[in-house]
């Protein structure tokens, strides 16, 4: 059977290819998605003190280091059985919101933008930010700033714009100072014209190309996403809401209790597992998360100007959840502008100056889940310890781990709606990379152990010839 792979896919964090598979007459038959790098940590991280969790699960990524930092430190609160003042939960929020915007401003205008500004066919030596930059020289700069601004409230709080050290077991470990808060408040207007910019050109984009939209990787699934009680969107701290195809609510469970009902699935062609509602089973029980799926479980957003673009965002399919991929883009940036006005209003509370940033530790346990909308969706982190408080086991479901069946559908219907194998164009294959790239996918985030990993080790002579080799796996 004739084959094309993609590999890498680029425009997105970490390693993945795809494999197309196309009939004699050049109609695609499948496609896989492959991820194709494997990550140890929760393995590497066994007998390590749970404390210092907060800093190693950082490091499994650098553009979303903050969402691992906070989701193991509420791990760790539990652990300690602290819990943190609201003044050092203002400020982790804040410290997210700062992730958040930078990480989605990054994904719209530098990762998805280079297809959706300068189009799927264009040449790949311009399809980039350095073509955004040569076309559009002022939006770039925007961007820029977008993103800037972002990784700056991380650095003011947490010393650093990657891996920063700001949460501890309980809290934080420093207060806010009012020369900081003044210069994220002066610049908060400015941030929301650029996200507003960057929705008017999404939205002149859907209309000049509403065919593609509704053909590229349309379907119904179920969506999970985090709600506070009122059911409006929560990014930092809430319960999780399951919702079906229809958007019907499921479930709604604290985080503590998502091995009740998420179950993982395993496929041999990558190693990213598969995640599932398990009432429904595998694989009719698969789910997306991200934007897409927190906006469609979500009834409302809690800030003005983003509600207002969210009463829009429902207004597309009628009220029912929006079942295309490339909305997620949209849904990204009304996030992004929820973010920025998120941002004011923790600046504007009397309490976010607070010295009082550290809860006092009372009732400790042995085991403890923290979860967190990190930018590409739900995140777990369940630890176990001993009486020492060193870890026994630890268990990561990472966000874009939520969305592998999702991806793996949209590569197989974007490569059959969009490729002629009789006649293959490299837009063609871009549409399939962009397919992947809509979810803005972490995959150096997302995988981990699942069975034997495989192991090849030669030894080769000073001639460059094998001498003996041994395989595992």
């Amino acid at each position: 059977m004739p084959k094309y792979t993609i590999e890498p896919v680029t425009r997105i964090e970490g390693h993945a290819k795809v494999t197309i598979y196309t009939d004699d007459a050049g109609k695609v038959d499948k496609a896989l998605f492959h991820v194709n790098e494997w990550r140890g940590f929760e393995k590497f991280s066994e007998g390590r003190p749970f404390y210092e969790m907060t800093q190693i699960t950082p490091r499994i990524c650098g553009i979303c280091p903050v969402s691992h930092h906070l989701a193991s430190a509420k791990a760790c609160d539990v652990i300690i059985g602290a819990r943190p003042t609201r003044t050092a939960n203002l400020l982790r929020e804040l410290m997210h919101m700062g992730q958040i915007i930078q990480s989605h401003g990054m994904h719209f205008f530098e990762l998805a933008g280079p297809d959706l500004l300068l189009g799927f066919d264009a040449d790949p030596a311009i399809r980039n930010v350095a073509g955004i930059a040569m076309a559009n020289p002022d939006l770039a700069l925007k961007a820029i700033r977008l993103r800037a601004f972002g990784q700056e409230i991380i650095r003011m709080l947490g010393g650093k714009r990657v891996h920063p050290i700001f949460a501890v077991p309980g809290g934080v470990n420093a207060a806010l100072t009012v020369e900081n808060r003044d210069t994220i408040l002066g610049q908060i207007n400015e941030m929301i014209e650029i996200v507003k910019v960057g929705i008017s050109l999404a939205k002149r984009w859907y209309d000049a190309n509403s065919d593609t939209v509704n053909k590229f990787a349309v379907f119904a699934s179920g969506y999970m996403g985090m709600v506070d009680a009122e059911g409006a969107l929560q990014l930092y701290d809430g319960e999780l809401r399951l919702v079906d195809r229809r958007g019907t609510k499921l479930e709604q469970f604290p985080a503590s209790d998502y091995l009740d009902y998420i179950g993982e699935h395993v496929e041999p062609h990558t190693y990213l597992k598969f995640p599932f509602y398990r009432k429904i089973g595998w694989p009719d029980g698969t789910y997306r998360v991200g934007p897409l799926g927190r906006l469609n479980v979500a009834e409302k957003i809690a800030t003005p100007i983003a509600q207002a673009e969210f009463k829009n965002y429902k207004s597309i399919n009628g009220g029912k959840p929006i079942e295309g991929t490339l909305w997620y883009h949209y849904a990204r940036l009304i996030e992004t502008i929820y973010g920025l006005e998120r941002v004011r209003q923790i600046l504007e509370d009397p309490d976010v100056m607070s010295n009082d940033v550290v809860g006092e530790a009372q009732n400790p346990a042995r085991e403890a889940v923290g979860a967190i909308e990190a930018p590409r969706g739900s995140l777990f982190h369940h630890f176990w310890v001993d009486e020492n408080g060193l870890l026994t086991k630890v268990n990561l479901i990472v966000a874009t781990g939520h969305n592998n069946a999702a991806m793996s559908k949209s590569v197989e219907m974007v490569a059959k709606a969009f490729i002629d194998g009789a006649r293959p164009s490299e837009g063609m294959f871009n549409m399939v990379e962009a397919a992947i790239r809509a979810h803005d996918p972490c995959l150096s985030c997302s995988t981990h152990a699942a069975g034997t990993m495989p192991l090849m080790i030669r030894i080769v002579g000073p001639d460059g010839s094998v001498i003996t080799e041994h395989s595992r796996g």
